[in-house]
């Protein structure tokens, strides 16, 4: 697939995803983790600043090849996957909390997003940005900010009308996402391989080490510890790869984004299965 054309429908899917969450969202829910502040705040460190500060560790200890590097610092700088919210449900927690969150996160991107990158470009000189920080955060408010906010001005103003779209609009963009996902690992399959071997052991310990910052800052509560601990290995991808595409490495970094996205939901899977039977456990 050509360049503009990837680009343009990586454009059109995650400005679905991120309309399709502004629209299922009502401003009770969307308000429901900012008055829990405390915990609002160690979500935020676990997402934002411990995740990227992991990442960073793991690229100084570990001599991997630069498109790998490139690649993990994206996810690192690409935090709330928009289906961040059903992988938490399946873990057993509350929507509104995680659907708050997942929502913050795609605010806060225009600004995390583009300072995380500015980060790794300075710490890293393999790793390369052809963009400015400014193009960046203009591309992340067209694609996230923008149909976050016009999905929330639509349930204000004509509720009616966003609770007939609602269904669809989240069929439409799951199966847009899902499309990509397949798109991109199409595009991957000839470079998957060097993935392989300490690469595959780096994203491995990332993954293992996102899940165990958010299940520890969730605090003793069996209701937010699995919201964390998701959010933390929920990066997402698409944006990762919007900016790939600007970039020009989209080729180079597909591989990892892969490899990330099949081992987060390998092991994602098998703590949210736990976390779920320990809570079934739990006496009503």
């Amino acid at each position: 697939m050509h360049h503009p054309l990837l680009l343009i429908f990586v454009k059109i899917t995650i400005f679905s995803l991120m309309l399709a969450i502004g629209s299922n969202l009502c401003f009770e829910e969307m308000l429901s983790l900012w008055r829990k502040p405390a915990l609002l705040f160690r979500a935020l460190l676990a997402v934002v600043v411990l995740v990227p500060l992991v990442v960073i560790v793991l690229l100084k200890l570990f001599n991997l090849p630069p498109e790998v590097m490139t690649g993990l610092a994206l996810l690192a700088a690409s935090p709330g996957a928009p289906l961040t919210t059903k992988r938490a449900q399946m873990a057993g927690c509350r929507f509104s909390y995680s659907a708050s969150f997942q929502l913050t996160l795609a605010i806060l991107a225009v600004c995390v997003t583009p300072i995380t990158l500015e980060i790794f470009v300075t710490l890293f000189e393999n790793i390369s940005e052809k963009v400015t920080i400014l193009e960046v955060t203009r591309q992340v408010i067209m694609v996230q900010l923008l149909p976050v906010s016009i999905g929330l001005l639509l349930q204000k103003f004509v509720p009616k009308f966003v609770e007939n779209i609602a269904q669809p609009l989240n069929f439409m963009a799951n199966s847009l996402f899902f499309v990509l996902v397949v798109l991109a690992g199409i595009l991957g399959i000839p470079l998957f391989f060097k993935v392989w071997g300490l690469p595959m052991v780096v994203i491995t310990i990332m993954v293992i080490a996102s899940l165990a910052i958010g299940h520890s800052l969730g605090g003793n509560n069996d209701d937010t510890r699995p919201i964390l601990a998701i959010s933390c290995i929920a990066r997402n991808v698409g944006l990762a790869l919007f900016i790939a595409i600007l970039n020009n490495v989209e080729q180079k970094v597909i591989p990892t984004l892969i490899a990330y996205v099949i081992l987060g939901a390998f092991l994602g899977s098998f703590y949210s299965i736990w976390n779920k039977r320990k809570l079934d456990q739990q006496p009503s």
